[in-house]
This record gives C-alpha cells, sequence and structure tokens, in this order.
C-alpha cells in the first residue's frame, strides 16, 4: 500500500498516514483520470488500433482497477484478474516511441485535469512516465 504524509486529523502518527488513492480522492478521482483519457484514445489514430475491442469500456475498467489498487485502493484488480503482469499483457501489441508518446499525451491531459497539488501529480505522473516508457516493446 502506497502511503503519502497525509496526515488524518493534523496528525502524524504512522497508523494515520493514508493512501495516496485516499489522498488523491479515491475512486472518484481514478474514475475521472481513466475516463479523460480514454476519451483520448478513443479519437486517436495510433492509440485507438490498440485496443481490439469496439467498446472501450472493458479497458477503461481494467485500468481504473489497476491504478487503484497500485496506488493503494481497493484490490479488485487482483480479485477479478491475478497478478498484473503488465509487460505480459501488453506483449502482443506493438508500443514503439510513436504509440508511447501518444500514450503520455493523453494521459498528461487527463492528470492536469485533475489539478492536484504538486506533491500528489509529481509521483502519480512519474509513475505513468516511467510506465509508458517500459511498456515500450518496439524500436
Amino acid at each position: 500500500m502506497r502511503s503519502v504524509g497525509v496526515p488524518h486529523n493534523g496528525h502524524m502518527a504512522d497508523e494515520e498516514l493514508v493512501t495516496f488513492y485516499e489522498a488523491v480522492g479515491g475512486e472518484v478521482t481514478f474514475t475521472r483520470l481513466v475516463r479523460r483519457f480514454y476519451a483520448g484514445v478513443a479519437v486517436d489514430p495510433i492509440l485507438r488500433p490498440l485496443y481490439p475491442e469496439a467498446d472501450l469500456q472493458a479497458a477503461e475498467e481494467r485500468f481504473r482497477l489497476f491504478l487503484m489498487q497500485y496506488w493503494g485502493g481497493p484490490r479488485t484488480y487482483d480479485d477479478q484478474r491475478g497478478h498484473p503482469r503488465l509487460r505480459m499483457r501488453h506483449g502482443p501489441f506493438a508500443i514503439g516511441p510513436a504509440e508511447r508518446d501518444a500514450w503520455l499525451s493523453h494521459m498528461h491531459d487527463a492528470v492536469a485535469e485533475l489539478e492536484l497539488p504538486a506533491d500528489l501529480e509529481t509521483p502519480l505522473w512519474d509513475y505513468l512516465v516511467n510506465a509508458a516508457h517500459a511498456m515500450q516493446n518496439r524500436v
């Protein structure tokens, strides 16, 4: 569980630290983030072909559940799909620099719309940048 130095009731006792998930607003925030991201994907000529489903709703749900769990929220993703195994799950899709950069562009817009304080936006954005680079499997 990823904890941040955000105290409950103004105290900083270790047992009172909240998760990043809680600090950013929980499920509502991750729903907004992922919904905005997939709105961009839906019309992107580089990314849309990577999603075989006609409707992006299932992909949106999977990504939302993954991010919520990663950042300290409910473990629904693992309960439904098992270990994330991100590299394996993305392996069948050609993800090169163009796809990575398009993904980051839409994600940047989605993160910016959340208007998080810098101390919360920075670790989220850093993780997403690192993840995008890690998923690249083509030159």
